[in-house]
């Protein structure tokens, strides 16, 4: 059944935290900026247009959700009971920090069906969290993790590469720790400049280099090799293409690109068909016409930069297989040869 989010935009307005990459501002006296009335509309015209036979969850994004008063959270929550006891949608997702789970907010989490909760962790090397004005111990995510689990609630983890003071190892070790917590889901948003955040500041004063796009694709197709060979559902890796925040000057510098993960997934098909190429002197590839925009990657870069590529489709084929030179490969096996690969590794801090 086809899944989809009805997301809703919460700011928390009294966050007391002051990460470098965020711009969110603080009203005095007001938590957030969604009414009731506003949350209701919203799902009601999503529930116009998406299908009826779907999976449909109402997700709350942009803030820290667990962070607003638990009076607030329930008003919201209570919002939402509605539709879920008419049917309509299927249940609750949400996003918030590690540092701001505990036993009574997910007991009451729990009694309003919220089936999924996502924690915006983006490091766990505890000197890219200090330099990001984002400390705690890695300890607390572990434990948030570990609770969330316990309540029969589906854990998803969010991370930025690319934050002040990280480097390729940091990043990739980042991911190993992830895999041992084992969520069910998670996100890779590589880091962005926004305007009007200490980040920018800290650009224009020196101290922090751009994470370039280039930079970024080296990373992250280490890091959702090592999540997805592991079983961890990667649902976005990049904004989505609608976020383009370099309209306007919201975004100043970063590692921005619309089709982001289908320029990671070319890179890692390149290397792979490069590898053989380099060896068999002949790269004829069969696979399933769904594959072909990996394969031949964005732009039909690919195509350019293996001299030998000869494709050949045939629909009988699973998406997640690939026959190069008749011998048949798994999508695992494309990706234990990216984790596996030898190559220089960039240590330089951002």
């Amino acid at each position: 059944m086809k899944h989809y989010n009805i997301p809703i935009f919460i700011s928390h307005y009294g966050c007391p935290n002051a990460c470098v990459f965020c711009n969110q501002v603080k009203i005095n006296g007001r938590e957030t900026d969604v009414t009731i009335e506003d949350l209701k509309n919203i799902i009601d015209e999503y529930l116009k247009i998406l299908p009826k036979d779907s999976y449909k969850e109402v997700a709350f994004f942009g803030g820290t959700f667990t962070g607003i008063s638990l009076g607030k959270q329930k008003e919201y929550l209570e919002g939402v009971k509605e539709y879920l006891d008419k049917g309509l949608v299927q249940g609750i997702r949400l996003s918030t920090r590690p540092d701001y789970i505990n036993k009574e907010v997910l007991d009451q989490l729990k009694k309003y069906n919220v089936t999924t909760i996502e924690l915006g962790v983006q490091s766990l090397d505890e000197e890219v969290l200090k330099k990001s004005a984002r400390y705690y111990p890695i300890e607390v995510v572990y434990e948030a993790s570990k609770l969330i689990k316990s309540y029969g609630i589906d854990l998803g983890i969010q991370l930025m590469p690319g934050l002040p003071g990280s480097t390729f190892e940091s990043d990739l070790e980042t991911a190993k720790k992830v895999v041992k917590i084992s969520p069910e889901n998670a996100r890779v948003y590589p880091t962005l400049i926004i305007k009007d955040t200490e980040m920018e500041r800290m650009y224009k004063r020196g101290e922090y280099e751009v994470f370039t796009l280039d930079e970024a694709i080296k990373r992250c197709r280490k890091i959702i090799s090592l999540l997805e060979i592991n079983g961890i559902n990667i649902i976005r890796v990049g904004l989505q293409p609608s976020d383009d925040l370099r309209e306007g000057g919201v975004a100043v510098e970063g590692a921005f690109h619309p089709a982001f993960r289908e320029l990671v997934d070319g890179e890692i098909y390149f290397s792979f068909l490069k590898n053989i190429e380099l060896k068999d002197k002949k790269l004829e590839v069969e696979l399933n016409e769904r594959l072909v925009s990996k394969v031949v990657g964005l732009k039909r870069k690919n195509m350019k930069r293996l001299e030998n590529l000869k494709l050949s489709i045939n629909n009988n084929i699973p998406i997640t297989k690939i026959i190069v030179n008749g011998i048949e490969y798994q999508r695992e096996d494309i990706l234990q040869k990216e984790l596996g690969e030898s190559y220089e590794q960039n240590s330089n801090k951002c």
